[in-house]
């Protein structure tokens, strides 16, 4: 496909679905597919008036609201390069993604404009914009012309500029909508919660195509949750696992029925939590795996094919995330002296070789990043090398086991913290827990385990947990912190778990390691 009709697109939507909500907020301003229309076209008219061509970056800078979504869709059919910087970015993350991304004006509210202002930015305020519409249709926008950038996380170094052109990101909203668990109705609500820029735009884009509510929340609010679920009535929601972790803590026993799906990802489900959910919302849980570089959906685990896994392989190490979706092509490439973790399957062993870094190709996928030195392609012959570990089990799914950044490497041998994680998640006596490690002479690095929020005996109970573990496994020094730390999209940052860990503590080195306070 060469060129992308995106506008004639949202002409038909519009003209389908005409007052009914497109978009509603937790306050119950609503949008409607007329006015998503009128107000996309008269910013993509505007642009285009100002000289932006097809292509070029302009950056969006803006909360989970009304305005977000009219915004990203205007400056998709304007042809422009949507630069999406997440409204948690501080000034310095910003001026980063400007250094990586040449952007000088930011679509965004007044909130940030001196911010924006201060740092050589042009902010423009999308409040303030006349927005007029004469009806007619935009020319198609050039498939190959670059139409979305997102950030990765920087867990791993600083954020890098992931690019899209019209064409992967069209392929990409198109498999999504096919491989969603059911086409939503006129007016079927499905609720977000995640920061719109990644996620929620995503999803956004797949069920206003079919004439269904979007209700985008600022975070997960959960009074107004708790109204949605028990008076609005919810089809859907986003909910990964960070997500279904306070809403199940926060709702304790109670059940919501008429929930046809609740979608996870961006990081392992544990056993507990979807035990959890599931009694619930019962077995609805839908699994996907996506990636900046390659966005959902690239594999794809059905809530009958969920259960089932839980159901026999619950404690088993790894995070199973389904079959490729249709065009998807996986592949494990062996990581030289990896010393992949022995996966247990029914009582049969998985080869080690079978395991290691995940590769990926698709129509959807990326073009490649921008970093410090400029332009990064994908591999020759277009593979993506993901960073993650894992291997595809006899049932051809893939099971997720880790990420090759975030192997410790401890008196010789290599050890994934994520296997550790698995068995130290659902806790009694704490919230979440982090595996990670510190530099050490002695050991080369040493396992940590830090707890969110810890109660008395925790470490008692955490030791109990890993002890079928090997011993070079099992953390050797148990930490509390009030809270970790998280990036924008919720995540825990293991490196910026180890650095508070150090404001805090000195640790001593030596055969047997330990942490004194400050």
């Amino acid at each position: 496909m060469n060129r992308i009709p995106w506008s004639a697109d949202l002409r038909v939507v519009a003209q389908r679905f005409g007052d009914q909500h497109a978009v509603a907020d937790g306050q119950r301003r609503g949008l409607s597919y007329a006015q998503l229309s009128k107000n996309a076209h008269g910013l993509a008219g505007r642009l285009i008036a100002a000289g932006l061509r097809p292509g070029d970056p302009i950056a969006t800078l803006l909360p989970n609201c009304l305005q977000a979504v009219w915004t990203s869709y205007g400056v998709r059919l304007s042809g422009a390069a949507e630069v999406s910087l997440n409204w948690g970015y501080t000034a310095d993350e910003i001026a980063w993604s400007a250094q990586l991304v040449p952007f000088k004006a930011v679509l965004t509210d007044a909130r940030r404009a001196d911010e924006l202002r201060r740092i050589g930015l042009e902010p423009v305020l999308v409040d303030e914009l006349d927005l007029a519409d004469d009806g007619a249709t935009l020319p198609p926008v050039p498939a190959q012309a670059h139409s979305r950038m997102l950030f990765t996380s920087g867990t791993t170094g600083r954020p890098k500029a992931v690019v899209y052109d019209h064409g992967s990101r069209w392929a990409g909203e198109q498999l999504l909508r096919a491989t969603l668990p059911f086409v939503p109705a006129r007016g079927e609500r499905i609720v977000l919660m995640t920061p719109f820029p990644h996620g929620a735009s995503l999803l956004t884009y797949a069920w206003c195509a079919y004439g269904g509510e979007v209700c985008l929340l600022g975070g997960v609010e959960l009074d107004v949750l708790e109204r949605l679920l028990t008076s609005a009535g919810v089809d859907a929601l986003f909910a990964p696992p960070t997500v279904l972790a306070k809403i199940t803590t926060a709702f304790g026993a109670r059940r919501f029925d008429g929930v046809r799906c609740v979608f996870t990802g961006t990081q392992a489900l544990p056993a507990s939590l979807y035990r959890k959910a599931r009694a619930m919302f019962g077995p609805v849980v839908r699994i996907t795996y996506g990636k900046s570089e390659c966005v959902n959906p690239i594999t794809v685990l059905e809530p009958a094919d969920v259960d089932a896994y839980f159901d026999v392989h619950a404690a088993r190490p790894g995070a199973c995330v389904g079959w490729p979706a249709s065009g998807v092509e996986i592949r494990i490439n062996p990581v030289a002296a990896t010393q992949a973790q022995t996966v247990r399957d029914e009582g049969s062993l998985e080869a080690e070789n079978a395991s290691g870094e995940v590769w990926l190709r698709a129509r959807h996928m990326s073009l490649g990043m921008i970093g410090v030195d400029g332009f990064i392609a994908h591999e020759p012959e277009g593979w993506h090398r993901t960073g993650d570990l894992g291997y595809l089990d006899s049932m051809g799914r893939l099971v997720l086991t880790g990420r090759e950044a975030d192997v410790i490497k401890t008196g010789g041998y290599r050890v994934n913290p994520d296997e550790i994680e698995a068995l130290l998640q659902g806790l009694e006596r704490c919230g979440p827990v982090c595996v990670t490690s510190l530099e050490s002479d002695y050991w080369g690095e040493v396992i940590i385990a830090v707890a969110e929020q810890a109660g008395q005996g925790w470490r008692e109970q955490a030791i109990e947990r890993v002890a079928s573990l090997s011993q070079h496994k099992r953390p050797r020094l148990h930490v509390a912190l009030d809270a970790l730390p998280r990036n924008p999209q919720g995540k825990i940052n293991r490196r910026e778990v180890t650095r508070r860990v150090l404001e805090s503590q000195v640790f001593i080195d030596g055969p047997y390691p330990k942490l004194e306070p400050r």
